[in-house]
């Protein structure tokens, strides 16, 4: 499937499934997590079971993937010792998504996303970014704009910037996506303080999610919605985002929780309920379905079950 397939989809009003998880998928199946960088650099070494990890969601009714370059950025990749490796991984990476689009059953046309954000170094056994290691914004900018560079570079159809929640680096993030040229999908991640307040997902500090909502700007970007979240605030979140943006929202949610560098999948939401969940974000306006960290090939098969039984 080309971006212009997508894009022609999109404006009809139709529903397309994203995949699943990609990065703890990897860990579901054996591969190793680094303790400094996640799931970056496990692609080096697993790019065939990264290959069918994609192939086991296209043939679940995923009409795009998304590359495993959520943690690969120089900034990740350099604390892991693979700084010389920035530009390999990344393309080891994409290159595993296109060879699934390759090997998709005959007549399917799958569309090949890069995976953007601004995952900073997290302290061991937390999910909470290290603020001592966040570096200036002119670093930021480099490290962003080389990595999108490089996902053009490599072949994929579009951008996704993903768990953009940082008032601070989501625009260095996104500006770098833009100046690649190519179509651009905004992702926010969102939290509920003790007090129940929507927040984004920033740790250190309660940021109102509309702080998060206004950046995604007016235009240049085709589809805008909520991922790596918990089911129970997808709803709340994307009805945030329909204040700012009159496009085609997205909504793929996680579950379980992080302790760098192991996901753990602790309570994770079973396929039926989550398939009630797709319902309920379809008729909100979601056209964009599927799942993000902790969500497997059956949570796959339930947002392909709910798109062909929406109205």
């Amino acid at each position: 499937m080309s971006y212009s397939d997508v894009k022609k989809r999109l404006d009809a009003g139709e529903i397309i499934v994203l995949d699943g998880a990609t990065g703890t998928e990897l860990q579901r199946r054996g591969a190793q997590m680094d303790p400094s960088a996640w799931c970056g650099p496990a692609s080096l070494n697993n790019s065939e079971l990264l290959t069918q990890v994609h192939l086991d969601y296209i043939k679940a009714g995923a009409d795009v993937i998304t590359a495993n370059t959520f943690a690969s950025s120089r900034l990740m990749l350099e604390a892991a010792g693979f700084g010389d490796q920035v530009e390999e991984i990344n393309r080891v990476a994409v290159e595993a998504a296109l060879r699934a689009r390759d090997l998709a059953p005959a007549g399917r046309k799958i569309a090949v996303a890069g995976s953007l954000s601004h995952m900073m170094p997290v302290a061991a056994g937390t999910a909470k970014v290290d603020e001592a290691l966040v570096p200036q914004n002119e670093q930021l900018v480099d490290n962003f704009g080389e990595l999108a560079t490089i996902l053009k570079d490599s072949g994929v159809d579009h951008i996704m910037l993903e768990m953009m929640y940082h008032p601070n680096r989501a625009p260095i993030a996104l500006n770098a996506a833009l100046a690649t040229g190519l179509p651009v999908w905004f992702g926010i991640s969102a939290r509920r303080n003790d007090k129940g307040d929507l927040l984004s997902f920033e740790q250190h500090s309660d940021v109102p999610i509309d702080e998060i909502t206004k950046l995604i700007p007016k235009s240049g970007v085709d589809v805008a919605g909520v991922m790596h979240t918990g089911s129970e605030i997808v709803g709340p979140t994307l009805a945030a985002i329909r204040k700012h943006f009159a496009g085609p929202m997205s909504a793929y949610p996680d579950s379980g929780f992080f302790e760098m560098p192991d996901w753990r999948f602790v309570d994770v939401i079973s396929p039926e309920r989550l398939e009630n969940f797709f319902g309920e974000w379809i008729n909100q306006g979601a056209r964009l379905i599927g799942g993000c960290c902790g969500l497997t090939v059956d949570h796959i098969h339930a947002a392909s079950r709910a798109k062909a039984t929406a109205k």
